[in-house]
């Protein structure tokens, strides 16, 4: 089987994934739609290659898979979490790579290793594995800028929307402390004129 088919399979049977996280929790189900539009918009940007945006499609669509495993109570909390709470909501991303790693399909060890570490942050402060710069997944990094920025334009239980402009002062701001400083250069270029960019003025 061809690297394309592959990951045409692994998209495939990794549907149902997506269909049960929408049951879940529909607002994380819609929030991946977007981050994986984005994602692969970028991955274009940044001239990957085929096997490494098929990588980052399927990292980005379930990169918050793993919240299937999170408790409601922390899940849902409408407030900001306490430590304990924090501390189980970081395990989604380790959740998330053994399902889909669970899957035994071919092609999923990268996409796996993107959900895995899309919480890294580029001067080693991330979790789960404190991976620093290069050593985290170019799928990851990528995945970490836009899961960031589609984040921060839409309402949370902790933090209203934001509009488009104080979303990429924050972004300038985390850029090469959380986030990849050259991956970086490249998304505040492209968004500006994506039709992915929020519609908030």
């Amino acid at each position: 089987m061809g690297r394309n088919s592959t990951f045409i399979s692994l998209q495939k049977y990794t549907k149902a994934l997506s269909v049960a996280l929408g049951y879940r929790d529909q607002m994380t189900r819609l929030h991946s739609d977007r981050v994986l539009a984005l994602s692969v918009e970028m991955g274009v940007h940044c001239a990957l290659s085929g096997a490494e945006i098929s990588a980052l499609r399927i990292g980005a669509a379930f990169h918050d898979i793993g919240k299937i495993g999170i408790p409601d109570r922390v899940l849902f909390k409408p407030a900001k979490l306490d430590q304990t709470e924090w501390d189980c909501m970081k395990r989604h991303s380790e959740i998330g790579q053994e399902i889909l790693l669970s899957t035994d399909l071919k092609g999923a060890q990268p996409a796996a290793l993107a959900i895995r570490h899309h919480h890294e942050y580029f001067d080693g402060r991330g979790y789960p594995d404190g991976l620093v710069g290069e050593q985290i997944p170019i799928a990851a990094r990528i995945i970490a800028i836009t899961d960031s920025y589609d984040a921060m334009a839409v309402t949370r239980a902790y933090h209203g929307a934001r509009n488009h402009r104080e979303i990429v002062a924050t972004l300038r701001a985390e850029s090469g402390t959380k986030h990849d400083p050259e991956l970086m250069r490249v998304f505040l270029a492209f968004i500006e004129c994506s039709s992915l960019k929020t519609e908030l003025a």
